[in-house]
């Protein structure tokens, strides 16, 4: 019932800039967590981040730590992933996942919706 698209993805150089946007639709309420994770080839899938929409409590990953910036708006149930002093090993493809359920991101967080995945490459 809950359907999420991601966007934003695209080509930078290393130290610049992307923001990534996550919309949700079909949220049974205004409170719910959204979750970003990445894959690249031959790696595991990796979550690197978390933000509470009730009360925009955060969780990152130490790989993006002091990088990139998880936010969200409860009432356009938008999610934001803001990324900076991005690094060829950032290239991947980011996934924003939806828990229309949860109260926190660190005690039950288990997203049930998903996006379709866009791509983030970092040149050298």
């Amino acid at each position: 019932e809950v359907q999420v698209v991601e966007s934003g993805g695209g080509l930078v150089q290393a130290g610049g800039s992307l923001r990534l946007s996550c919309a949700a639709s079909g949220l049974p309420s205004e409170e719910f967590a959204v979750g970003w994770y990445r894959q690249a080839p031959g790696r595991d899938r990796e979550r690197i981040s978390c933000v509470m929409s009730s009360d925009g409590s955060t969780y990152y990953a130490d790989s993006v730590k002091g990088r990139f910036t998880a936010s969200s708006d409860s009432a356009k149930s938008t999610a934001w992933l803001q990324m900076n002093s991005l690094k060829p090993e950032d290239t991947a493809v980011y996934t924003c996942a939806v828990d229309p359920y949860t109260r926190s991101c660190y005690i039950d967080y288990d997203p049930t919706s998903w996006g379709q995945g866009t791509q983030v490459t970092v040149s050298s």
